[in-house]
């Protein structure tokens, strides 16, 4: 048991309604299927009904935490020739439907009420429908993302905003009362699912909607900072957070954050772990090798210099939540549209607007990740557990931030577990990451002329300490660009602390006492 419940959110609708959850008997799972309906409401630009999940559930008792990968396969019309044939190289990051995988949001939803739903589907998903029909406040943040997608069909009710207008999606609102009253395949095979198969013209078939997008599979661990580290497994990177922070711990990690020590041995554990990512992530691979090679890598870091790490020559729309519930059930839920809008392309019976996850699908001819029918692209979504040796849970920890994602959450768990930080200061502490190319998923794929960029506000020692070391380093904008993180943290006592990202806004920290 612990002392009180807590859901952390980017936004006090969301968070309240979780809270409301569990103030009435619901659990923890029941929590984040009703908070992430409403986060695809009132935070469309990044995450929604056309994205993706990824959940680990902590039960009390239980070995392992269950690992739910609720992410889209390619429709059975994938062509990657086709692509190639005009030109491609990669795959289209923008305005073509071929980038849209068959989104998992909504099948990981129901994956997760099956096995540990408490409460009727219909009432978890009231919340979001009245939000949808009602209206509600629009964000500074969503008003300023509306922009982007001025003049884009099927987005005009996003445009134009201000801080404080409403906004309705009764299309929305529509699709999500399907799901309540249809189950998976009121959506999938409702409005949604056929306007997505005229939207393909060919990309998608029926059967492509009615298959389940979502599975139960084995989590990753390792061990670290004298716990366990729980992540998921391929197609997410979550490997990449496991390894970094394996690679860390073998090291002389100073406690101090501010010491510049700290910032070059985390940067460069993230290199080690990440630097063969385009070969080694995709559908299905087997990462053992790599997690049982972290003291290999770790010996190749020096305390003084840059490591030279083998690389290839070739913005976010993702939203974390963590829920904790009064009997200690932790869920680590995170879902998705990729970039800011995905697509920039809506379904246009529901308005409903579509995930750009197969950019992570490779062009390359016989490349295991290459985009074909039925396949995973690998994934940057990357949920965390952390127990202690007793099985116990000790954090619920997540961010968006695409590539960067692993980097963040690194920086959070060694703050936390190493640094003995508390999570409000863990959360807010500055960040740094490495470059992450222009769309913010290119940190693996070319050279860049700066290796890591700091937030503003990051200690002056980190940038003095990374250049002497060789690093090119550039200060950035403090913000959304250096992720929006939450951390629940469990003590021996039972006690729960909920920290929600303060660049986010309105991230907003929910507490249901027990």
């Amino acid at each position: 048991m612990v002392d009180q419940g807590v859901v952390c959110s980017v936004d006090p609708h969301v968070s309240g309604i979780g809270r409301e959850v569990l103030a009435n008997g619901g659990n923890a799972v029941d929590a984040a299927i009703a908070a992430g309906a409403a986060l695809t409401v009132v935070a469309p630009h990044l995450c929604g009904l056309g994205g993706d999940l990824f959940a680990l559930v902590h039960v009390p008792g239980e070995a392992e935490p269950a690992y739910l990968n609720a992410s889209g396969r390619a429709g059975s019309g994938a062509d990657p020739e086709g692509l190639r044939a005009e030109g491609h190289q990669a795959m289209p990051f923008r305005n073509d439907v071929r980038s849209t995988t068959v989104p998992g949001c909504v099948d990981g939803w129901f994956a997760l009420h099956e096995r540990y739903g408490t409460r009727p589907m219909d009432e978890l998903l009231a919340p979001a429908i009245a939000l949808a029909s009602g209206g509600w406040p629009a964000t500074a943040m969503l008003a300023k993302a509306g922009n982007t997608v001025a003049g884009v069909a099927g987005a005009e009710d996003l445009v134009g905003l201000e801080a404080g207008s409403t906004v309705r999606r009764e299309r929305t609102a529509g699709a999500l009362r399907a799901a309540a009253e249809g189950g998976r395949d009121g959506f999938y095979l409702g409005d949604f699912g056929q306007g997505l198969v005229e939207l393909g013209k060919g990309l998608f078939s029926e059967a492509d909607l009615a298959a389940s997008q979502a599975d139960w599979e084995a989590p990753l661990s390792v061990e670290a900072f004298g716990h366990r580290v729980w992540s998921a497994a391929p197609n997410s990177q979550g490997y990449l957070l496991l390894l970094a922070l394996s690679i860390a711990d073998r090291l002389e990690l100073p406690v101090d954050a501010g010491n510049p020590l700290w910032a070059h041995y985390l940067v460069e554990a993230s290199r080690q772990a990440g630097y063969d990512r385009p070969e080694r992530l995709f559908e299905g691979a087997d990462v053992a090798d790599l997690l049982a090679a972290a003291g290999e890598r770790a010996a190749r870091i020096s305390a003084d210099r840059k490591a030279e790490v083998p690389v290839r020559q070739s913005a976010g729309g993702t939203t974390y939540m963590a829920v904790l519930d009064g009997n200690g059930m932790g869920v680590s839920y995170i879902q998705s549209n990729a970039a800011g809008f995905g697509t920039w392309l809506f379904e246009p019976r529901t308005g409903i607007g579509l995930q750009n996850r197969g950019t992570g699908f490779s062009l390359e001819p016989g490349h295991p990740a290459e985009f074909g029918p039925g396949k995973r692209p690998p994934h940057t979504l990357v949920p965390a557990l952390v127990t202690r040796a007793d099985g116990s849970l000790r954090l619920v920890a997540g961010s968006m931030g695409g590539d960067s994602q692993p980097q963040i959450v690194a920086q959070l768990i060694a703050r936390v577990l190493h640094g003995g930080e508390s999570v409000g200061a863990a959360v807010g502490a500055p960040r740094w990451r490495l470059h992450p190319g222009e769309t913010g998923f290119g940190t693996w794929d070319g050279v860049h002329e700066i290796d890591v960029e700091l937030e503003g506000g990051s200690p002056e020692a980190w940038a003095g300490g990374l250049r002497e070391r060789g690093f090119a380093v550039a200060d950035a904008e403090a913000g959304s660009g250096f992720g929006h993180a939450h951390l629940i943290e469990i003590d021996e006592d039972g006690h729960a602390e909920g920290a929600a990202d303060p660049r986010a806004e309105t991230g907003t920290v929910a507490v249901a006492p027990n």
